[in-house]
This record gives structure tokens, sequence and C-alpha cells, in this order.
């Protein structure tokens, strides 16, 4: 017997699976988590550190970012990193945090790419923004290092070295990891 309820699981199931809420200006897709390969699809592990709660370890060669949680726990997102020669390391913190930030090439990437330089004064926030749903800007003594973890329109990306040197996470889970994240944070990057 059809129901209203299956008619409407029916008709959902023929929509794009897309989050929207009034927080969120552009869709989010949640089955891009589907498009990124098993292993590196977020997930809870188990993970000893002397690291604290809060604390983000990026394993690059391995391609995951921690997120420590205490009692030898970590939520563990899978991440594109820096093709070589733009690989990056070293300890930083999230100084800022933004929803839909506006991407701004540097002079190096204008450089390298000379189609950048009609943006050279920043792409607007977007669904097509390079920079995803949400950033996080790494510093290191007080100073940006242009340095970002941010989200990404490129799912089958992850676990790749495709970067300029930031590392990017699908959308949904970029989302994920800076709600869960306070400013001052810690990033370890090896």
């Amino acid at each position: 017997m059809l129901t209203r309820r299956l008619m409407l699981l029916g008709l959902a199931a023929l929509i794009p699976s897309a989050a929207f809420s009034s927080d969120e200006p552009h869709a989010i897709y949640p089955s891009d988590a589907e498009k990124v390969p098993y292993k590196f699809r977020k997930r809870l592990v188990k993970y000893k550190t002397a690291e604290a709660k809060g604390t983000i370890v990026v394993d690059t060669k391995q391609r995951y970012l921690y997120l420590v949680l205490g009692d030898n726990q970590a939520m563990r997102y899978g991440v594109g990193i820096g093709k070589k020669g733009f690989e990056w390391s070293g300890e930083a913190t999230i100084e800022r945090k933004a929803k839909w930030p506006k991407w701004t090439p540097t002079k190096e990437q204008i450089e390298r790419v000379p189609k950048y330089a009609q943006w050279a004064d920043g792409y607007p926030g977007g669904a097509l923004n390079p920079l995803g749903s949400r950033a996080l800007y790494l510093f290191q003594d007080g100073k940006d290092t242009l340095y970002r973890i941010h989200g990404t329109t490129e799912p089958h990306t992850i676990g790749s070295k495709v970067s300029s040197g930031c590392l990017r996470m699908i959308n949904v889970d970029i989302i994920d990891l800076a709600d869960r994240v306070s400013l001052g944070a810690k990033v370890i990057v090896q």
C-alpha cells in the first residue's frame, strides 16, 4: 500500500542529497563522502597521543587529519595535501575560522597560473570557491602562514597530493571539524 511516507521517501530519492539550513547559503552535499575512497572517510578511531584534547595532528604520509578527542580517541578525516614542491609541515595555531571564505590567490599562485590574476582582489565565497564551505587559517608566532585547512568541491581529490600546500577536506567534513575546534587550537602537520 502506498502511504504518504513511502511517497515522500521515493520523491526524496530523486532529489540530489544536499543539506540546507538557514546557516548555509549554499548547498552542501553529504553524498560527497561517497566519492571519497573508503579508507579516507571520516571515522572515530583509537589514537594514542600525548597531545591535548582539541589538537589537530596531520599525518601527510598517510593523508589523515586527526582531531584529538582524549581518552585515546580521535576523529579521523581524509585530506588532500600539497603536491610535490608545495608541501608544508610544522606547528601552527588556528587564529581565524571563516564560513564560505573569500579566496585570494597569492602572488606566487598568480605567477604560476596567470588566469588567477582576475581574482587578485579575492574570489567571493560560494559553491565554486576553491576554499569551499569553511577555512581554518594557520598562524605561527602571530603571522599568517598563508596555509589553510579548508573545504573542496572536488571530493575525488581527498587522499591525493593536489594543493598548493593547503589541506583540503570535503565540505561536510570541514564543517564538522570547524564546529569542533576552537580558535587557538594547536595544529601539527608532519
